[in-house]
């Protein structure tokens, strides 16, 4: 579901229970935050993971935040007009996780 602003954001409580769901990801910035460190290969596989994310975050209206550094991704998700988490940034932190699931394009993979 959209979220335009104009709601509270998760309590911490209720944040770290839907964590549970995303064990890979962890909470920061007084559980205003959610991020997950992602290692491959090489910067290639990183860089198409990357491409991926962007094109589940376009279909969801969705966008995390995103540093990539060779082989290294780290991504930052939260609801921007509320300031702090909301149900969707869980939702398509899980959806991500199903991205490395999936079969992957090329020579893609995270590192051993």
């Amino acid at each position: 579901m959209p979220c335009h602003g104009g709601i509270v954001s998760l309590s911490e409580a209720r944040a770290r229970d839907l964590l549970d769901q995303t064990p890979e990801w962890s909470l920061e910035k007084d559980a205003t935050r959610l991020t997950r460190h992602f290692e491959f290969e090489n910067f290639k596989g990183a860089l198409e993971f990357v491409n991926r994310v962007g094109d589940l975050a376009e279909q969801e209206g969705h966008h995390p935040d995103i540093a990539i550094h060779w082989n290294k991704v780290e991504l930052f998700l939260w609801t921007h007009a509320i300031g702090g988490l909301h149900e969707n940034d869980f939702i398509l932190a899980a959806k991500i996780d199903r991205l490395l699931e999936e079969p992957r394009r090329a020579t893609t993979g995270l590192a051993g």
